[in-house]
């Protein structure tokens, strides 16, 4: 049966908005100011199913694609930004190598725990002196006994203060022992036993309430039946999540600047200055209409590109163009919308400020906007390789 699209996107949008509509601007602020996480909002999100979207029904979830998630995470956005977004966002995209490649025992096994949110897992693939230079990791898994024997370290684990879970990506050869340095690297979904990982928390402008960690592993025991797939095939196991990653965070950044957008278009209503609403004004007026039309487009490159992945089709360049125009959008949205309401955008009760500091993230992660142009400019157009 095909899907029907539009009568999907309404009512997943419906059904995340009902459990959205109990989690106001005074959480958000407060959760932004004690950096807590949200555990009310990811327990509520659970509970209504949605932290399954994507999985199949088999493991609990609901079977549907990445557009719906798209919509559900455009939706999750707009009401509590990053801070929202990424406490539930690895869902949506960090056990697809599990599902990909993993055994049914370990789908079973660790598929309805994450989609029960009973468990929280971090994502540690970046070090620090790497980057997006990803095949120059060097965590190193040493084969022993019954398993492997990891050491080194990673940066901007999300959730790791939180997580029962890893999903890692690690060297089990050295990058010089193979002619391909894609290969030698494999992933890893295990228990976080914090007696052998050491988690330091970076201290960052925004989203607070969700941590982002420098980790240590010092002789950390992964057993054989953590192992996903083949070892040595992890890179390329990894390359499956990377396109709805992008998809996702292109709907987050668009979620965002709406949200902006309409708090922006409500105080240029309501504002009064010389004796006239300040919206009256085509100072006002004509960045919004811009920022409208730049969100609406970024929505649709979203849409576009999530269609090419549920249809499996290759989307690699609608993908980086979905997190590229979606994290500007909503830039130039929230930015926009700290302007238009004057000193008072800098004040934290008007929300916009928030906005803007969270929405910056989308620019930066999970890939930058130099190699996603890059990427367009070599796989679109047949440029030669610059770096």
């Amino acid at each position: 049966m095909e899907r029907d699209l539009t009568e999907n996107f309404r009512l997943v949008r419906e059904g995340v908005q009902s459990v959205c509509n109990n989690f106001g601007d005074d959480y958000w602020l407060a959760r932004d100011t004690d950096g807590v996480f949200p555990h009310e909002f990811h327990g509520a999100m659970a509970e209504a199913g949605w932290l399954g979207i994507t999985m199949p029904e088999e493991y609990g979830g609901s079977g549907l694609g990445v557009g719906e998630a798209a919509v559900m995470m455009n939706t999750v956005a707009a009401c509590g930004a990053m801070t929202a977004a990424s406490s539930v966002h690895i869902n949506m995209f960090g056990p697809h190598p599990i599902l990909v490649f993993g055994t049914e025992e370990q789908k079973q096994k660790h598929i309805p725990p994450l989609v029960r949110g009973e468990e929280k897992v971090s994502f540690g693939v970046t070090e620090p002196n790497v980057g997006l230079d990803t095949t120059n990791i060097t965590t190193f898994a040493e084969k022993v006994d019954g398993g492997y024997i990891v050491n080194g370290r990673k940066i901007w684990n999300s959730t790791a203060q939180q997580a029962t879970r890893i999903l890692l990506l690690a060297r089990t050869q050295k990058r010089e022992e193979n002619k391909d340095p894609t290969k030698g690297i494999t992933i890893f979904y295990t228990e976080f036993d914090r007696k052998k990982i050491e988690v330091q928390l970076i201290h960052k402008m925004g989203r607070k309430a969700v941590d982002s960690n420098m980790i240590f592993f010092d002789n950390l025991f992964i057993p054989d039946e953590d192992l996903i797939g083949e070892e040595g095939m992890g890179f390329r196991y990894i390359l499956h999540a990377m396109n709805p990653e992008r998809i996702l965070v292109g709907a987050e950044g668009v979620g965002i600047g709406q949200d902006a957008l309409r708090r922006a278009s409500k105080y240029a209503l309501e504002r009064e200055v010389f004796g006239r609403p300040i919206g009256m004004n085509q100072g006002i007026q004509h960045p919004l209409a811009e920022n409208w039309m730049e969100l609406e487009a970024a929505w649709l490159m979203c849409v576009k590109a999530a269609e090419l992945f549920d249809a499996e089709q290759p989307c690699g360049a609608e993908a980086n163009a979905s997190k590229f125009l979606g994290a500007k959008a909503g830039y130039n949205a929230a930015v926009q919308a700290v302007m238009t309401h004057g000193g008072m955008g800098y004040a934290k009760e008007y929300h916009v400020e928030r906005l803007m500091r969270e929405v910056m993230i989308t620019r930066i992660a999970p890939v930058s906007e130099q190699l996603i142009s890059s990427f367009i400019a070599e796989r679109v157009l047949g440029l030669p390789k610059s770096y």
